[in-house]
């Protein structure tokens, strides 16, 4: 269970590292980003977050702000995540976590 959780959070890590990494070279790239390589690495990379979230979320959010929301709910999922992780460490003692 432990190394589960551990991979969940490992995975919710990198699609937060993916957004914003994204969102940071969008501001450096400026208008012309559509054309930098690592750009699309990391447009391709944060798809599947970006695609979920726009499937749950209401017509209502504009297309624009599904990154910010994808993040935020990424976020509370890596603090859950580290939540349970130290609770499972702290059950199971700390040297099983090392």
């Amino acid at each position: 269970m432990l190394l589960t959780v551990v991979i969940a959070k490992s995975l919710v890590e990198l699609s937060l590292m993916f957004i914003i990494g994204r969102f940071v070279l969008g501001l450096l790239a400026g208008p012309k980003r559509d054309h930098n390589v690592f750009w699309q690495l990391l447009d391709v990379a944060s798809k599947p977050a970006l695609w979920l979230t726009r499937k749950v979320s209401p017509k209502l959010i504009l297309d624009q702000h599904i990154p910010l929301a994808a993040g935020s709910w990424l976020l509370i999922a890596w603090v859950a995540l580290v939540q349970l992780k130290v609770d499972m460490c702290l059950s199971l003692g700390v040297n099983v976590c090392q």
